[in-house]
């Protein structure tokens, strides 16, 4: 179960970090209400997750979960540009974030 919350906390990491950047620094109501609530959740689930998983191999799953799940929203969106290499590099942040899963006891 603590694999699945810290999984669904770094899918609202990613949603807490687009809202930020659409906020347009808190001054637009709607994503700021979105960031803030984003945010709880998204912290909420990593430190519960923390009680039985390892703190590194939590935060480093969370961030990449977060990092990857922004990006390619970006990309899917048209907010940012695609290409083989940014894509080969979130390929390889897939794989080091399932081998530390794949390595935790």
């Amino acid at each position: 179960m603590s694999w699945i919350v810290l999984i669904v906390s770094g899918l609202f990491e990613a949603v807490w970090a687009t809202a930020l950047g659409r906020s347009e620094g808190f001054t637009r109501l709607g994503p700021s209400i979105v960031f803030f609530v984003a945010l709880v959740i998204s912290m909420g689930g990593l430190a519960w997750a923390m009680r039985e998983l390892p703190i590194g191999t939590s935060y480093a799953v969370w961030v990449g979960i977060g990092a990857t799940a922004t990006v390619a929203y970006a990309m899917a969106t048209g907010a940012e540009s695609v290409s083989v290499a940014k894509i080969a590099l979130i390929a390889g942040l897939i794989g080091c974030v399932a081998g530390l899963k794949l390595l935790t006891d």
